[in-house]
């Protein structure tokens, strides 16, 4: 597989839209990326419900046009009526029943015999706080929800990693500090966390700093510019710190982009966007 130094390099399908996701595929590899992060809600609204006979195709279109498959993001979007903190059990116990099912369908959709796969719990809307709870009620029901799919993480080999969130996004784990903690309570291998260029922007600490003081719990990494915009020249982030962090310490796993502004295009944006990121890549020392 095809590599920036050390780095195997992905994109999020969503900013492709209604677009087929054979043509899709086929133009994240066109432009350069080896690897594919998937949103559920764009195979099905209501992923879990993605019959055998699909999970099957999208897994095999995925290797035909030569990408891996990293795992996925957005977690929670896609069927209404999911809040994962809530303190309504009935609805909390039917969204961790669902992330429940997309430890199988991440499993699912990995090449044929093969191990691994990452869920990125983001997912805001459905986590922050509702129905008068406090911040840390609901991150107790949190890692109470986290606690009850550890055995389906852990017999699958699929990592969920908490994601930590801005302040405008959601108000439940609010900084990588905070995930890395939540991560320790858990105490699974299973559960880890991640890195988020543009979702880091209230931190505090240098975001290399960050990223080396919890690279041990750091699985993935999504980049984006702060606005959400995609990585380019003149964007205004300095990818190469946290790159320079995670190749000096060999990182095995991906950095995947994420974008929340699809108005440029979807060709434009994986074309400039992985130009741009390999000439960082390649800036770096070692």
């Amino acid at each position: 597989m095809e590599t920036a130094k050390h780095f195997k390099l992905s994109v999020c399908n969503e900013l492709y839209g209604d677009t087929d996701f054979a043509d899709s595929c086929r133009s994240m590899r066109r432009a350069g990326w080896t690897g594919i992060e998937i949103a559920p809600f764009t195979l099905m609204q209501d992923a879990t419900g993605l019959p055998a006979e699909r999970r099957r195709e999208v897994r095999d279109i995925i290797v035909s046009e030569g990408l891996g498959f990293v795992g996925l993001h957005w977690l929670t979007v896609g069927p209404e009526g999911l809040h994962v903190t809530t303190p309504d059990e009935t609805v909390r116990r039917r969204s961790w029943e669902y992330v429940r099912g997309l430890v199988e369908l991440c499993a699912d959709l990995r090449p044929e015999g093969s191990t691994g796969g990452v869920m990125v719990f983001g997912s805001p809307v459905q986590r922050r706080t509702t129905g008068g709870l406090t911040r840390a009620q609901a991150e107790a029901n949190f890692i109470e929800g986290v606690r009850s799919i550890v055995p389906d993480l852990e017999a699958s080999g699929v990592t969920l990693c908490v994601e930590a969130l801005p302040t405008d996004q959601c108000d439940v784990i609010i900084s990588l500090d905070r995930a890395a903690e939540i991560v320790d309570e858990i105490g699974s291998a299973r559960v880890q966390t991640m890195f988020d260029s543009h979702n880091a922007i209230e931190e505090e600490r240098p975001h290399a700093e960050l990223v080396s003081k919890h690279w041990s719990k750091i699985r993935h990494i999504h980049v984006n510019e702060l606005d959400g915009s995609y990585p380019r020249r003149g964007g205004g982030y300095d990818f190469k710190p946290v790159l320079q962090v995670a190749a000096d310490r060999d990182f095995e796993g991906w950095v995947s982009m994420e974008v929340f502004d699809f108005s440029p295009g979807a060709e434009r944006i994986v074309t400039e966007s992985i130009a741009y990121l390999k000439d960082e890549i390649d800036q770096l020392q070692g």
